[in-house]
């Protein structure tokens, strides 16, 4: 396989906010919308209706007289908020309550499968077909469900490839920004849609066209020319990088990728690490990755579980759920701009210290807002939700600068697994309060992270391990600078 280390110097002359970019950024965004609105889409489509026991009007039947069952006779629902949703169409409620919860899990189960095959297949295959065949399934099974027959067909597939197709600081800002913009942009669609959509059928409907509509980009966004060279597929990549520097209005050098570099390159020793030497494999090299990469599980595991726990509450949250979900996905967008402030500026530490903290805060008060005052309930959800949401993009940019080359997506991969598989088995059955113990306590395990801002990446384990190594002793230096503080002012 022929690296693609120089490839950025090598379309440098292309410069980085060209039309060439800026299109592809847009359109790249622009197939992120259907999954903000399918991720969410279950706040409406199995929300639980105000509801009451079918009574018949006359002969009453013998199991209504002797009180042996409830509802025998069916349940009748509200269509003040809903003309239909999957819970009155399928009747999910009382004993058959748990089955709502479980479809939700399943999807979102369906997700993590979803972001792990497509991860793969895109290394083999390209970035483009996977990209769009992905987008196809999504639309395809969502608008399958309308015709369910019976509630264990409800569920769907969400994942998704992004291109390497921009360079520099304009994949930086797409990879940070336009991602977390064009699934919050999708994700405020999702209440409007519901808001003038009042069946789930229709709902499911207008939550799959639009991923139907991003098919005719496939003749518009081009293959990944770092894939293409991975592949040895040189000139193909040539020629897109030629196509965009004519509409970049600029003058392509007579041979764009180098040969002499590339084979150069090839021969560089490479660490090959894999998920099992990063968990079980034994070794003083390994040690203080395995250390680093269970703190980091707890912090991706609590923030995950937070943020979705507060995400799919908001139909409980206000009398409206529209208002409640539509606050719920605005508030994404300036908690994602204040990250990416954060990044810049701000320790990674003190950052999801920080975030941790404004999360488990907000947690606990809910609970203690007397129901007169919802306005203010209202509020201290949308600052945890504020939280979870600059903390989850946080801590992708934290973990992914903690791992030395050799690791990093492997180590990234690993922690994005742990931490949707626990957020989406239970977000569902935990109470504010046990989120809230959860943020507190991951501030413990922050604490034991090491530092990444300002350092460069590291290149070795060794490199990885002398700077935790260095972080480890001034934590342990500083606690016991605190301890002895204490006892001096309780001996005094």
């Amino acid at each position: 396989m022929r690296s693609i280390f120089h490839y950025d110097s090598s379309v440098a002359f292309l410069g980085t906010w060209g039309r060439f970019q800026l299109i592809i950024f847009f359109l790249l965004c622009f197939t992120i919308l259907p999954n903000g609105m399918g991720s969410f889409s279950f706040v409406f489509l199995t929300d639980t209706p105000r509801h009451r026991c079918r009574i018949p009007e006359a002969n009453l039947s013998q199991e209504w007289h002797g009180y042996s069952e409830d509802c025998v006779d069916g349940w009748v629902y509200s269509t003040e908020i809903y003309q239909s949703t999957v819970v009155s169409q399928y009747d999910l409620v009382c004993g058959h309550r748990w089955k709502q919860p479980l479809t939700t899990t399943i999807f979102f189960l369906g997700v993590l499968g979803g972001s792990f095959i497509s991860g793969v297949i895109s290394d083999k295959f390209g970035r483009k077909p996977v990209l769009f065949t992905t987008i196809i399934i999504q639309a395809v099974f969502t608008l399958v469900q309308i015709a369910a027959p019976t509630w264990e067909v409800i569920g769907g597939t969400n994942c998704g490839s992004v291109g390497e197709i921009l360079t520099g600081n304009a994949r930086v800002v797409y990879s940070s920004t336009g991602v977390c913009l064009g699934f919050t942009l999708g994700y405020m669609m999702l209440p409007l849609f519901a808001y003038f959509i009042r069946t789930w059928e229709m709902l499911l409907v207008a939550i799959g066209v639009p991923g139907l509509i991003c098919i005719p980009l496939w003749w518009v966004l081009p293959e990944s020319p770092m894939w293409l060279l991975s592949q040895g597929r040189v000139m193909e990549a040539e020629a897109i990088v030629r196509k965009a520097a004519k509409m970049n209005r600029v003058v392509a050098p007579e041979k764009i990728f180098d040969d002499s570099k590339l084979q150069a390159s090839e021969k560089r020793p490479v660490e090959h690490y894999t998920v099992s030497d990063l968990l079980r494999k034994r070794t003083p090299q390994l040690l203080y990755s395995q250390v680093l990469t269970a703190n980091c599980h707890v912090c991706r595991f609590s923030m995950s579980i937070c943020y979705y726990g507060l995400s799919l509450n908001t139909s409980q949250l206000h009398s409206d759920p529209y208002i409640s979900c539509f606050l719920s996905a605005v508030v994404e967008v300036p908690a994602y701009l204040s990250c990416s402030l954060a990044i810049r500026y701000l320790p990674r530490r003190m950052a999801v210290l920080a975030v941790f903290l404004i999360m488990g805060v907000a947690l606990f008060s809910i609970q203690l807002v007397p129901q007169s005052i919802l306005g203010l309930a209202v509020a201290l959800e949308m600052l945890g939700k504020f939280g979870a949401t600059a903390g989850t993009s946080l801590l992708f940019a934290f973990t992914a600068e903690l791992y030395p080359t050799s690791l990093r997506n492997t180590a990234s991969g690993l922690c994005l697994m742990v931490s949707r598989t626990g957020s989406y088995i239970f977000f569902k059955y935990l109470s504010y309060i046990t989120l809230g113990i959860l943020a507190m306590l991951s501030i413990l395990a922050t604490l034991f992270l090491p530092e990444s801002f300002g350092h460069p990446l590291p290149e070795t384990l060794q490199h990885m391990q002398k700077r935790q190594r260095c972080d480890i002793v001034f934590f342990i230096f500083i606690l016991h600078q605190l301890l002895s503080d204490t006892v001096q002012i309780n001996t005094y």
